[in-house]
């Protein structure tokens, strides 16, 4: 589907949501909230908390799920948390130029599904920014935040994601546990890169050019490489570890900076 079809989705969220329907082959995303929207709030807390009383909670449960010790099973968390928290807007932006400005205000999260260390979910009218030509600003819609050019709707995109959303939660594991904060942001750098290299219509060239965007709007850029993979497509080559290596069973993930 091609991001000119997907930007005339009369919601706001259908280029993501389409994007996602493909990217998984029409399987819901346990880490996700179905359609992206909570619409009961029965289960579901602020993400704004995370940074707060939640973040007990999400440590220890990513250290039961992994058997990892406490520096460990923080990072793993920060990358699972940002991977599936940052997607809805990296493929937003990649597929229709549209920025769910998932701020920690406008996140809502949830432990309740077994085996799933954390579910990410959008509050109703969650805005979303947009270029001057996109339909959702033509139509005037309540939720489209107009900006005017491609350097602000990257700003926003910085802004939401990182500036109102992870730099608080960076802070508190990094006052909370001994993991440095050039280690998270790896992870951060690793997961936008991923999302963009595997969404529907992810090419080299054009793959390349949105990752080095995102990545530079958020200052990361230096965290990790993109090399030449399988069948002539892409791969991420990260500068810094995520300690999966030191669990019990250790991993080294594909990318990683420490060689087998």
């Amino acid at each position: 589907m091609t991001a000119t079809l997907l930007r005339t989705g009369a919601h706001p969220l259908a280029p993501v949501t389409a994007t996602l329907h493909t990217m998984f082959g029409g399987v819901q995303v346990p880490a996700l909230a179905p359609g992206l929207i909570v619409t009961d709030r029965a289960g579901w807390i602020p993400a704004t908390e995370l940074s707060g009383p939640a973040l007990t909670s999400l440590l220890e449960s990513a250290g039961r799920q992994w058997g990892a010790q406490p520096h460990a099973a923080a990072a793993l968390a920060w990358k699972s948390y940002t991977y599936w928290l940052a997607l809805p807007a990296v493929l937003g932006w990649a597929s229709a130029r549209r920025v769910p400005l998932i701020t920690a205000d406008n996140v809502l999260i949830s432990f309740d599904r077994p085996g799933v260390l954390v579910r990410v979910g959008l509050r109703p009218g969650t805005p979303v920014a947009v270029l001057p030509d996109d339909p959702l600003a033509l139509g005037g819609h309540p939720d489209a935040v107009v900006v005017p050019d491609q350097s602000a709707l990257l700003g926003e995109f910085r802004r939401a994601v990182l500036d109102e959303h992870l730099t608080p939660l960076l802070d508190a594991i990094h006052d909370r546990v001994r993991v440095g904060k050039r280690t998270l942001l790896g992870s951060l750098a690793s997961g936008v890169a991923y999302g963009i290299l595997r969404s529907a219509d992810a090419t080299p060239g054009r793959s390349a050019e949105s990752v080095g965007l995102l990545l530079g709007a958020l200052g990361i850029g230096d965290l990790i490489e993109l090399v030449p993979g399988a069948n002539g497509q892409l791969d991420v080559q990260r500068k810094t570890c995520c300690l999966a290596f030191t669990l019990p069973t250790p991993k080294l993930c594909p990318g990683c900076c420490i060689k087998p």
